[in-house]
């Protein structure tokens, strides 16, 4: 489900965030993305979303971060090496991965070997929203 059709979107305050390559959706206690079919998120595209976001937020601010998988893309589980570098204060205290058949639960699967923050796999828009909102670190 894409966050904008979700009940979520109705009664949570946000910014939408477009790039040529998908949507950001910048909320109060976490980011929402959800990427085009086909593409390939390397590190140019993760750089340029990074600095936008980080000039969106407060450096103080601690975030959750949901992919919304509604789309087939590829991305490189090794990148969440280099995303760390943007996350030395924490800013980003844990993710989500809303995968949508069982190939997407194995990607998500292997990318959660790659980060440092706490990556949860989710099988609905809904329940990503619902942990990432149960952290600790967000309350």
């Amino acid at each position: 489900m894409k966050f904008e059709n979700s009940h979520f979107s109705k009664t949570t305050n946000y910014y939408k965030l477009e790039m040529s390559f998908g949507n950001f959706f910048l909320c109060e206690k976490f980011i929402i993305s959800e990427l085009n079919a086909g593409i390939h998120f390397d590190w140019p595209k993760i750089e340029e979303v990074v600095t936008d976001i980080l000039n969106f937020y407060d450096k103080k601010d601690k975030l959750g971060y949901i992919s919304n998988r509604i789309n087939s893309y590829s991305v490189d589980p090794q990148i969440w090496a280099k995303v760390e570098k943007y996350n030395n204060n924490n800013f980003v205290v844990g993710g989500t991965i809303v995968y949508y058949n069982d190939m997407m639960y194995m990607n998500a699967s292997l990318e959660k070997r790659f980060s440092k923050v706490n990556l949860h796999p989710c099988q609905s828009l809904d329940e990503a929203i619902e942990w990432i909102l149960s952290l600790e670190a967000l309350k």
